[in-house]
């Protein structure tokens, strides 16, 4: 709840006037009643007409008055439900923003897009229900009951009575439907799952014609979320047959008792019908809270989600707030030393006491079969996973020391899935370096010879892209990505595999480019080309999550059993 607290407190002013609007509401609804009363025994049964305007005058001008307060409370409720909602998901979109690649895994993309969606509308809706609801129905039945006790204290018993049958009712039907909700949501985060899935991957479906299965998947999912919507739906909706029962059996024993009562001279004909409206006052206001009660419960299930998303410890912590030194990198050596690492959840490690160190300025490939854990190995340095065991240094000092706008700043990142934004060509570049002059881009491109395609465009730089990229092919993005990746001029430069959809000259080129213009910075280069290995000063062999090996190219042909297969497999190939 401090979550909520903290940004309810931007609306404190609003929240603090808003129950006052309600009970004047409150207030001038619920002496409606009172003056029917007097309208009909002061009035209409002595035929004084003059009562019967006055007290009608006198109901109107108080409608009036509840009217427009009822209108400023809803605008208020309005516009601090709509600020919380969005106070709500700019705070959760935060939070994960903090996140390393772990935590998104843990708490799962697609339940990521719901909580931001549909789990803060119904937090949003709970506040708006709130303030116009939660307050009104406490504060109806108290005036409600007032009146009842004071018109006659004998037939209030009545009302007095059935609340406690109707508290029951909510709590056992809503104790029951809570779970329910929680299972709702969570079985639609697997229906949204499905759907990104199969958004995201739409070419392999219709390539391999398989629409008429992913049909199925989807229905099955769907199916499945609406047994359960109906499930917490019955559950819920049990309850206001009962509640209407209680009402009506209520309302029919007012009649009974109190029309003895009227015929005894005990009761007055306008009491007793301003009883009737006073007693359907009251449980009408019980049925609100148990409306407001049913949306807890659904808000309550989409509460966890958010909290638990809100909650979580940043993945990878230090920041330039919590490190009082303000480290630098200086140079871009990088070791690793007795380094182990196993993904959250996963029973074995995939890298096992690695160790090595590479100096400011080297190329480093890094090659092993499909599987030995390269690019786990290298996402440890700008820390997009952290390190079980053992230390990642760069110039010596843990990468955990580092700011994490450091660590950023400083090391460009081409990973082997290249995504691009829905943005022009610029755009995307710029995410590199965001105040790069159009020189920079250019001078970026051409190292990354992404330039002359770029140029082939009708509209060059202000090209723009579809999400992830479409419009360009694979290889292009992949030269745009290096691109990107180049633009901050890195002291350390990783390129997980990013030109693999390159041809083998363009390739070349590149990594001509990458020696004359990056002659101080650390390169890593995830490769299965032997040409690009044999560009490399050293070579790190990697195989089953292990060091197989570390050499020159010329070294590993005579060391590493790995690299000679690599290398063979290659010869034959051409």
């Amino acid at each position: 709840m401090k979550h909520y607290r903290e940004i309810l407190r931007r609306y404190k002013t609003s929240l603090f006037v808003s129950p006052f609007l309600v009970l004047v509401t409150v207030l001038c609804e619920t002496v409606q009643p009172m003056f029917m009363a007097e309208i009909i025994d002061a009035g209409v049964m002595r035929r004084n007409l003059s009562v019967v305007s006055e007290t009608g005058l006198h109901m109107a001008l108080v409608s009036l008055a509840g009217l427009f307060f009822s209108v400023a409370n809803i605008y208020v409720s309005s516009i601090t439900s709509i600020g919380f909602g969005t106070g709500l998901r700019a705070a959760l979109f935060h939070k994960i923003q903090q996140l390393s690649f772990a935590g998104v895994d843990r708490l799962g993309p697609a339940s990521l897009v719901t909580r931001l969606t549909g789990d803060v509308a119904r937090i949003q809706h709970l506040v708006l229900t709130s303030m116009r609801i939660l307050l009104r129905a406490p504060f109806t039945l108290m005036m409600a009951v007032f009146f009842v006790v004071r018109i006659n204290p004998d037939l209030a018993m009545a009302l007095l009575a059935s609340i406690p049958v109707l508290g029951a009712a909510i709590f056992v039907i809503l104790r029951k439907g809570l779970p329910l909700f929680l299972k709702v949501q969570q079985q639609l985060d697997r229906l949204n799952g499905l759907v990104r899935e199969n958004l995201i991957n739409i070419r392999v479906v219709k390539s391999f014609v398989r629409e008429d299965f992913e049909t199925a998947r989807f229905t099955r999912s769907s199916e499945a979320l609406r047994d359960l919507v109906i499930r917490a739906s019955d559950t819920v909706v049990t309850l206001f047959p009962v509640m209407q029962l209680v009402m009506n059996l209520s309302i029919l024993a007012i009649l009974w008792f109190g029309g003895y009562k009227v015929i005894g001279g005990e009761l007055k004909v306008g009491e007793l019908i301003s009883f009737v409206n006073y007693l359907t006052q009251a449980l009408m206001s019980l049925m609100m809270f148990s409306m407001i009660s049913v949306a807890f419960a659904r808000a309550s299930a989409s509460s966890r989600r958010i909290t638990e998303a809100l909650d979580a410890e940043p993945s990878l912590p230090g920041t330039s707030a919590t490190l009082p030194d303000q480290r630098r990198i200086g140079r871009g050596d990088v070791t690793f030393r007795h380094v182990s690492f196993r993904y959250e959840g996963g029973e074995e490690d995939v890298l096992h006491d690695i160790n090595f160190h590479v100096r400011q300025g080297e190329t480093v490939a890094v090659a092993g079969a499909t599987g030995s854990a390269k690019s786990s190995m290298l996402q440890l340095i700008p820390r997009l996973y952290d390190a079980t065991a053992g230390e990642v240094l760069i110039d010596g000092v843990n990468v955990k020391a580092y700011p994490s706008d450091e660590l950023r700043d400083k090391i460009g990142v081409a990973l082997q899935k290249n995504e691009l934004f829905a943005a022009t060509i610029a755009d995307n570049l710029r995410w590199g370096k965001p105040d790069a002059t159009q020189k920079e881009l250019e001078d970026a491109a051409r190292a990354a010879e992404a330039h002359d395609f770029i140029m082939s465009f009708a509209a060059g730089y202000d090209t723009m892209l579809g999400r992830g990229g479409a419009g360009v092919s694979g290889g292009q993005k992949q030269r745009l990505c290096i691109a990107r990746a180049l633009l901050r001029k890195p002291k350390i430069l990783i390129l997980d595999d990013s030109a693999s959809a390159v041809d083998t000259e363009t390739e070349r080129r590149i990594q001509a480019n990458l020696r004359s213009c990056l002659t101080d910075t650390t390169v890593f280069i995830i490769t299965q080309r032997i040409g690009t290995m044999e560009s490399a000063g050293r070579i790190i062999v990697l195989e089953d999550g292990k060091i197989e090996a570390i050499g020159s190219p010329e070294e590993l042909l005579l060391t590493s059993g790995v690299y000679r297969e690599i290398y063979q497999s290659q010869q034959t190939a051409f």
